[in-house]
């Protein structure tokens, strides 16, 4: 029997999220106010007292669901992975916990992310949609069949629920097709744009640049990337997988998939909610969730 410890991506957050750990934990509280402090604002303010949309700006939501999970995971006395892996975002969350990162570096990195990352969305308007009820094939087909505008597959989150990503015309032509084709849904999601798609490239760039600039150390356990949805060790392959993150798509249904192969029967969602346990079900419904 092994433990998987799982870390959410964009979308997880809510006002509130960390507040009892702030209040109950003093090394929690210490963590959270360097982070303040390197940030150059009050994270904490948005986090516990913000509003949705203080909390849906991509510079705040990515380092508050960084700083809920890791602080989370480093607080913790049973924290004892056998593996580790983040959805998207997520993924660093699972690097720092795994030893890879410092806490300071890591989020550093989650912050020049999440500005890389406006940033990109701000140059060419763009958008993101679900996809419910297709078989993936189908999905990527439909996608391909579109060849005046980018749209791509970018999140496989379970079987039968898939994100597309690319430009707006894009997004929209797909998500008409795949309706007739028989999807359930094919639904416009309220997001600042085209996240792992292509149009993240300006993004790519410029974090590749910061991940290079970054000591990594060895992981304590394998950490089962977005990228390639196998256990990964090597340094040099954990920094290229996660460069290439930006622009390739998530593989979750292939990354718990490849966990539960290599003997996890429990998996621990560490962050705010409770999204990736539900997919997790969905993929392997033998699996053990909690948070």
């Amino acid at each position: 029997m092994k433990t998987a410890f799982i870390f959410p991506g964009q979308g997880a957050q809510f006002v509130g999220m960390g507040k009892d750990l702030y209040d109950q934990n003093n090394i929690a509280k210490d963590l959270f106010e360097k982070a303040n402090e390197m940030l150059g604002f009050r994270i904490t303010d948005l986090m516990f007292n913000g509003t949705d949309e203080d909390l849906k700006q991509t510079r705040v939501t990515q380092p508050a669901i960084f700083l809920h999970s890791v602080i989370k995971a480093m607080t913790m006395a049973d924290f004892n992975p056998d593996m580790v892996a983040g959805h998207s975002l997520g993924e660093f969350s699972a690097l720092v916990a795994a030893k890879v990162l410092s806490f300071e570096d890591g989020l550093r990195l989650v912050y020049a992310r999440a500005i890389a990352m406006q940033k990109a969305c701000e140059i060419e308007p763009s958008t993101m949609a679900a996809v419910l009820g297709l078989a993936d094939e189908k999905v990527e087909e439909i996608c391909a069949s579109i060849d005046t505008e980018i749209v791509v597959a970018a999140n496989y989150n379970c079987p039968g629920q898939l994100v597309i990503s690319g430009s707006i015309a894009g997004v929209n032509a797909a998500c008409e097709l795949l309706k007739a084709a028989g999807a359930k849904r094919a639904l416009v999601l309220q997001v600042g744009g085209a996240f792992h798609s292509p149009l993240m490239e300006p993004a790519r760039i410029e974090l590749e640049s910061a991940i290079h600039n970054t000591h990594f150390s060895a992981p304590i356990c394998p950490i089962y990337q977005n990228v390639n949805a196998q256990a990964v060790l090597d340094i040099n392959h954990i920094k290229s997988n996660l460069v290439a993150q930006l622009t390739a798509p998530v593989k979750w249904t292939q990354s718990v998939l490849a966990m539960v192969a290599d003997g996890a029967t429990d998996f621990v969602e560490c962050g705010p909610g409770s999204v990736l346990q539900g997919l997790v079900k969905k993929i392997h419904k033998e699996a053990n969730t909690r948070s």
